[in-house]
């Protein structure tokens, strides 16, 4: 059977590892009869352990949201890193192919070195520091495995269920006079609930890369100023991490609708966050 509409994707037998983060808490909403694999249930480098979880359910579409997060983590965990976000995901391709089942990816912005104001879909990847190497390694490894896969980038995460700059910011402004936020890093920030609810539409699309966030860009300060009062601007080099970051990660989507601009997305995520601390 042909699958042609949302509502048939979301019902379709899905397989969603990833599932207990803060985008994998989001894709459960969209796809409610997805079977969750987390960290617990399954080791996401114990290819045998993939291969016959997969051949065991047949679902007929995969979602990988798992990978380890922590940028300046990944710089003092490089094995780690490159296992779970580079190896991984090639064995869960390769399982896919033996049952035919659709994989779809999720990536990041960290593939990009900062060098141009803006990254296509058909940009070279030119990650600096591990955990964007570790991820575009998880790129090539699905991309080589198998050819019914939709890899999605996507940047600035934030949303329920995980640690996030926007809940970040907002207890630091409470707690603070003053809050220093970068200004020279621009990205396009990007809601879960958003995020997710695009994945259905992007199974439908063509095999391939797709870059999928809100729409508009800012830097870090301008978007903690969309929803403090007291953020002000400072420099990278002000706040040295471990891990250097791109000056500029902006993914340009040129293939789907765009999804709605960055302020009405957070501004939607701050009032259903304040319900819930009521």
């Amino acid at each position: 059977m042909v699958v042609e509409t949302i509502t048939e994707i979301t019902h379709q037998k899905t397989l969603l590892f990833g599932a207990q983060g803060m985008l994998g808490h989001a894709l459960q909403e969209v796809f409610p009869h997805a079977q969750c694999v987390g960290h617990n249930n399954v080791d996401i480098t114990d290819e045998d352990a993939i291969m016959k979880l997969i051949i065991q359910e047949r679902p007929a579409i995969v979602i990988n949201a798992a990978a380890y997060t922590d940028v300046d983590g990944c710089e003092d965990n490089r094995e780690y890193a490159f296992s779970v976000n580079g190896i991984g995901p090639g064995y869960i391709a390769r399982a896919c192919i033996e049952i035919d089942a659709m994989l779809v990816h999720i990536s990041t912005d960290y593939v990009f070195g900062g060098t141009k104001p803006e990254y296509h879909e058909d940009d070279h990847p030119n990650p600096i520091n591990i955990y964007g190497e570790s991820k575009l390694l998880g790129e090539i490894s699905v991309a080589k495995n198998m050819d019914n896969y939709r890899i999605i980038r996507t940047s600035w995460l934030y949303g329920r269920h995980g640690k996030n700059f926007v809940d970040t910011i907002l207890t630091l402004s409470q707690q603070m006079p003053v809050v220093r936020v970068v200004n020279d890093q621009v990205g396009k920030p990007t809601y879960t609930v958003d995020l997710a609810n695009k994945v259905p539409e992007i199974t439908l699309c063509d095999p391939g890369i797709y870059h999928i966030t809100n729409d508009g860009q800012c830097s870090w300060y301008e978007f903690a100023s969309e929803f403090i009062p007291n953020a002000t601007p400072c420099l990278t080099e002000e706040f040295p991490r471990k891990a250097k970051r791109p000056a500029y990660s902006v993914l340009v989507n040129t293939k789907t609708p765009p999804l709605r601009h960055w302020k009405e997305a957070v501004h939607e995520y701050i009032s259903n966050r304040e319900k819930e601390l009521k």
